[in-house]
């Protein structure tokens, strides 16, 4: 394997300091990230920082594509430390996973999931990334199936519900039974509307036992998908 040239590993070294800067905006200023302002702290000429970004869509995407890798890579480490046959501990400890992401990363998470930048379309590839953490929670689904512990519900779906779902479960590749994929897709948006209503604090004067609240809750989507 060939070393990278020392113009590579400068450069490397640049657009890392860019992206570090850049998330302390997040931090201050929220996701309207400025090219200028970064450049500014950096000591660069704001000309200089369009040869490693050239634009600000390229590093809001570059912060994106980082802030998925890390929530996905928590919620898939969580899952596979639990007891693989342990289903129900698996939804749990993944979901937990993501909530301690979220707590200790607050301006990633509201990059990914709060209020959209205006003026910015993610590209295609944040796609693959974004679905880490739904796909780990319907990997526990589908092995629940497979190892004949998980029965799926007898419920009919509306039309045109039951097409969406085909879709669906088409673009994941995970074979669940459709009204089991629509439970799983009911816990996964509990999940993220937990965590964004907590971190957002939409109900932390409501609910100040917010640990013991979010258990409560993912237990309650653990029971709606079934897991025993």
């Amino acid at each position: 394997m060939v070393a990278p040239s020392l113009r590579a590993r400068v450069r490397a070294g640049m657009i890392e300091e860019i992206k570090a800067v850049a998330r302390r905006h997040l931090a201050t200023d929220g996701a309207d990230l400025s090219l200028r302002a970064v450049a500014r702290d950096l000591g660069m000429a704001s000309s200089a920082i369009y040869r490693y970004f050239p634009s600000r869509d390229d590093l809001l995407t570059a912060l994106i594509l980082e802030a998925y890798d890390a929530l996905g890579d928590a919620v898939e480490a969580a899952d596979a430390a639990a007891d693989h046959d342990d289903l129900r501990g698996r939804w749990l400890t993944a979901s937990r996973a993501a909530r301690a992401w979220a707590l200790t990363h607050p301006a990633e998470y509201a990059l990914l999931y709060g209020s959209p930048v205006p003026g910015y379309a993610a590209p295609d590839d944040t796609v693959a990334p974004a679905q880490r953490p739904p796909m780990t929670l319907l990997g526990i689904l589908r092995d629940g199936m497979a190892a004949g512990r998980l029965t799926p519900p007898d419920e009919e779906l509306p039309e045109p519900l039951r097409g969406d779902v085909a879709e669906l479960t088409a673009l994941t590749g995970v074979p669940l039974p459709p009204a089991l994929m629509v439970r799983a897709m009911a816990g996964w948006t509990q999940l993220f509307g937990l965590i964004s209503f907590e971190l957002f604090g939409r109900i932390n004067r409501a609910l100040p036992h917010r640990d013991e609240y979010f258990d409560h809750q993912i237990a309650l989507m653990a029971d709606l998908v079934g897991l025993p």
